[in-house]
């Protein structure tokens, strides 16, 4: 039996686009994870689920807040997303640190970050304290300057940054960007202490908008006092709960 031309090709034309869309055989080939260098890809699956979709209203930092991308240089984002952030839950992200992006990737974060996020004159004339904290800071001062600046916005369970299991999950560097930055995202104010025009939070800490902004020696001083009462709370852990003694074992001596 002879099959007429025209079927013949409708034949080949059915069997071309059933082998394009057979198992094994895509469409269109999936790129290699370490290929992808698109931003928004990489962010979703890297960082979205700590620090919030478009990079805001997650539990971490509030990257999306351009003061916060004011503060923070190239190379301090490198360390951090490559390395992780010792104190807190972020962790090494770069192959080089055990994580899985590479270096492009990272690079492909940050210009995608400057370019979502950043915006000109962020602090609107003003100086910020460093972001780096130089000195030690004093705790009585600390303790002073939380409780008349920052305490009366912080009384509530959920607000209460004195909670060891607050300070359990966020460094001193975290806090001072934070203090810094701000996050108005959940209406956290920035160092000058005064409502944000990006968010609708309300009076400042104490209630006074003529205090003056926080000094670099106010922001170190209140990261130490805070930073002082995580020690002292994972001190009183060891105490009360001591770990369990292991099996004994024979130590040489002499070295």
């Amino acid at each position: 039996m002879r099959i007429a031309p025209p079927a013949l090709a409708a034949c080949f034309a059915a069997l071309s686009i059933g082998c394009a869309h057979a198992p094994g055989y895509p469409p269109a080939p999936v790129p290699r994870p370490t290929a992808v260098t698109d931003f928004v890809t990489l962010y979703n699956q890297n960082c979205a689920a700590c620090h919030g979709a478009n990079g805001h209203s997650g539990p971490a930092i509030d990257l999306a807040n351009p003061e916060y991308q004011a503060l923070v240089d190239d190379a301090t984002l490198r360390k951090w997303i490559s390395n992780g952030m010792p104190g807190t839950e972020m962790p090494a992200f770069a192959q080089s640190a055990g994580g899985m992006l590479t270096d492009a990737q990272v690079s492909a974060l940050i210009a995608g970050m400057r370019q979502a996020w950043s915006r000109p004159n962020a602090f609107s004339g003003a100086s910020p304290p460093p972001y780096s904290q130089s000195s030690a800071g004093d705790l009585t001062r600390g303790q002073q300057t939380y409780t008349a600046r920052c305490a009366s916005c912080h009384q509530s369970p959920h607000q209460d940054i004195t909670s060891p299991n607050y300070l359990a999950l966020v460094g001193d560097q975290a806090l001072r960007s934070i203090i810094i930055a701000g996050r108005p995202d959940i209406g956290q104010p920035d160092w000058r202490l005064q409502p944000s025009s990006r968010s609708n939070s309300g009076p400042a800490p104490g209630g006074d908008l003529a205090a003056p902004p926080l000094s670099a020696a106010d922001v170190a001083n209140i990261v130490a006092y805070l930073g002082s009462l995580r020690s002292t709370s994972q001190q009183a852990q060891s105490v009360n709960h001591p770990p369990a003694p292991g099996p004994a074992t024979s130590t040489p001596t002499g070295r």
